[in-house]
C-alpha cells in the first residue's frame, strides 16, 4: 500500500483564537507522490501535517472544518523532534514505533540500526537519549520514522537544526527511502532549496494558509522566485535579507546594570547518565570570549557543544573545570532573579521558558519580575506578533514559539543575550526581525552569543567560534557571506 492524503475544505482555528490558522483548503496528494510544503512562518504548515497524520486534534483544542482523507500508515517527524523522546536508551527510542506496531522482535533490530545508520548517529544502541544534542535529537526522530517503513512519510523540518554535511545527509537519505519504497513523502521546510531535487511537486501556503502556488520545482524557481520572496519564502538564487532593527528604546539599557566588556570562558564539562557516570566529553577546555558589542556566532557540527557551551554561561550548567568570567560571580551561583537581570535567555526548545498563557503576558513576565517597564506592543509590533497578543504560546506555529521565547527573554533589555538557534523556523521577513534585534543590542552594548547552523546569520556576526566535539577548532572572524545560490 502507498500512502495518499486528502483535505477539501480544510480548516483549523486553535482554542482562544479569533481567526484561523487554515481556512478552506483543498489539496490532494497522490500516492508516490513527494511534496515540499513551503511558506511564511505561521501559514499552517505543522497544522496541515498534523491533521494529515490525525493527531491535530489531540495536541491542542481548537474547531476543525472540512474533511481529512488519510490512506496508509503515516510516520511524522515532529517539528520539536524532543516531543517524540519516549525511552531512556536510544535503540529502544527509535524501536518504539516498531513495537506498537507488533513487529517481531527479531526484525525491529536490524530495522533500528539500518536507520540510525542512514541519519548518521555514530552512537550506539544503550546511548542516552539525554545525552543527545537538539540535531541529535532531530535524526533520532527521524530514524524512527525510517524504521517505521510507512507508507505516507510527513517530515517537519527535518534538517533545521542540523550542520550543511549531515542535513546533505539526511536528505539523500529520505530521498532513498522514498525510492526504494515507494513512500508518499511530504516535507516542510524553510529553507528550500536543497530539497528541490527531490521533490516533484511544490506547494505554497500563504499568511492565511491558503494555497499560493503548487507548482513543479522547474517552473517554482523559474516563474515566482521575487514574488514568493517577497512574501517571505526563502528562494532559491535570493540573497537574505538585510537586518531590521527595532527602536532603540527597546534594546538600550537604562538602569544601573553591569556593562561588561567581555564574558571569558575556559571550562570542561562531561555528560553523566542518571547513575552519575560519565557518558560522554561535552566540552573540554573550551576557551572563548564573548565581547561587548558584538554578534558571536558559535558554529559547528550537531553534539559539538555549542547549545551547552551556552548553558554554562547562562548559569544553567555548573562547568566541572574552569569557569565563566565577567559577571562578578560564577553564573550558575547567581540567584534566579539577578540572572534573568543579567543574562536573556533563548532555549533551543522555545515551549521550555514559557510562563503564562497569553503571548501579551509572557513579554512581560520577567520585565514585572524585576521591575523593569517594557513596551510590550512594541516588542510584539517587530516580532511579527501583534495579531497574537491574546493567543495562548502553546497554540503557535514554531518559528512564532521562538520569536516569542525571543521577545520574553529580551525585553527587559539584559546586557547579557544568549540565543540558541534563534533563527530556525523563520521566513524571510522575521529572520530580518530576530536578527536586527541582535544587531541593535549589540549596537546597544551587549554582550550576544548565539549557537547556530545559520550560514547566513554566521556571515553578519562579528566573531565566529567553531566547535568540534567539545573542543575550539580555530576561532576567528565570521565568514565571507554565502553566494545567493547556495543550495542550503
Amino acid at each position: 500500500m502507498t500512502g495518499s492524503v486528502a483535505f477539501r475544505g480544510f480548516g483549523w482555528r486553535p482554542l482562544g483564537r479569533r481567526t484561523p490558522v487554515v481556512a478552506g483548503l483543498d489539496l490532494r496528494v497522490d500516492p508516490g507522490e513527494r511534496v515540499l510544503l513551503a511558506g511564511p512562518s505561521g501559514a499552517g504548515k505543522s497544522t496541515v501535517l498534523r491533521a494529515a497524520a490525525g493527531v491535530l486534534e489531540t495536541t491542542g483544542d481548537g474547531d476543525a472544518l472540512g474533511e481529512v482523507t488519510t490512506i496508509g500508515r503515516v510516520g511524522m517527524l515532529l517539528q520539536n523532534p524532543g516531543d517524540a523522546v519516549v525511552a531512556e536508551r536510544l535503540g529502544r527510542d527509535v524501536a518504539f514505533g516498531l513495537e506498537n506496531a507488533r513487529v517481531a522482535p527479531a526484525a525491529i533490530w536490524p530495522r533500528v540500526r539500518d536507520a540510525l545508520r542512514a541519519v548518521r548517529l555514530p552512537y550506539g544502541m544503550q546511548h542516552p537519549t539525554s545525552a543527545l544534542s537538539g540535531g541529535e535529537l532531530q535524526r533520532s526522530a527521524l530514524a524512527g520514522v525510517l524504521a517505521s517503513q510507512a507508507d505516507l512519510l510527513l517530515l517537519d523540518e527535518p534538517t533545521s537544526m542540523l550542520d550543511d554535511v549531515n542535513a546533505d545527509a539526511v536528505r539523500r537519505c529520505v530521498a532513498e527511502v522514498v525510492a526504494e519504497t515507494g513512500a508518499t513523502l511530504v516535507v516542510v521546510e524553510h529553507r528550500i532549496a536543497p530539497w528541490l531535487p527531490h521533490v516533484d511537486r511544490v506547494v505554497v501556503l500563504g499568511h492565511d494558509g491558503s494555497v499560493v502556488a503548487d507548482i513543479d520545482p522547474v517552473s517554482f524557481v523559474a516563474t515566482l522566485r521575487d514574488d514568493l520572496a517577497g512574501v517571505g519564502v526563502w528562494m532559491p538564487g535570493v540573497a537574505a535579507p538585510e537586518p531590521v532593527e527595532p527602536p532603540v528604546v527597546l534594546v538600550e539599557t537604562d538602569r544601573a546594570v553591569p556593562r561588561l566588556d567581555a564574558l571569558a570562558l575556559g571550562v570542561d564539562l562531561r555528560r553523566t547518565d542518571i547513575r552519575g557516570a560519565t557518558v560522554t566529553a561535552a566540552l573540554r577546555d573550551v576557551d572563548a570570549a564573548l565581547e561587548s558589542r558584538a554578534v558571536t556566532v558559535l558554529s559547528g557540527p550537531s553534539g559539538a557543544g555549542k547549545s551547552t557551551l551556552l548553558e554554562v554561561v547562562g548559569g544553567l550548567r555548573r562547568p566541572g573545570a574552569g569557569e565563566v568570567r565577567g559577571l562578578g560571580r560564577p553564573p550558575h551561583r547567581i540567584g534566579s532573579r539577578d540572572l534573568a537581570a543579567l543574562i536573556g535567555w533563548v532555549p533551543q526548545n522555545p515551549e521550555h521558558g514559557f510562563l503564562t498563557t497569553r503571548v501579551r503576558d509572557e513579554i512581560a513576565a520577567t520585565s514585572r519580575r524585576i521591575g523593569v517597564p517594557v513596551d510590550v506592543d512594541a516588542v510584539l509590533v517587530h516580532l511579527r506578533l501583534d495579531h497574537l497578543a491574546d493567543a495562548n504560546p502553546y497554540r503557535l506555529s514554531g518559528g512564532e514559539q521562538r520569536r516569542l521565547a525571543l521577545g520574553a527573554a529580551l525585553a527587559h533589555r539584559p546586557p547579557v543575550l544568549l540565543l540558541d538557534e534563534p533563527t530556525v523556523g523563520q521566513d524571510r521577513g522575521t529572520w530580518a526581525a530576530v536578527t536586527g534585534w541582535m544587531r541593535a543590542a549589540a549596537g546597544a552594548d551587549a554582550v550576544i552569543g548565539a549557537a547556530s547552523h545559520d550560514a547566513d546569520l554566521a556571515a553578519r556576526a562579528d566573531r565566529v567560534v567553531p566547535l568540534e566535539g567539545g573542543r575550539n577548532v580555530a576561532p576567528g572572524p565570521a565568514p565571507a557571506p554565502a553566494p545567493v545560490d547556495d543550495a542550503r
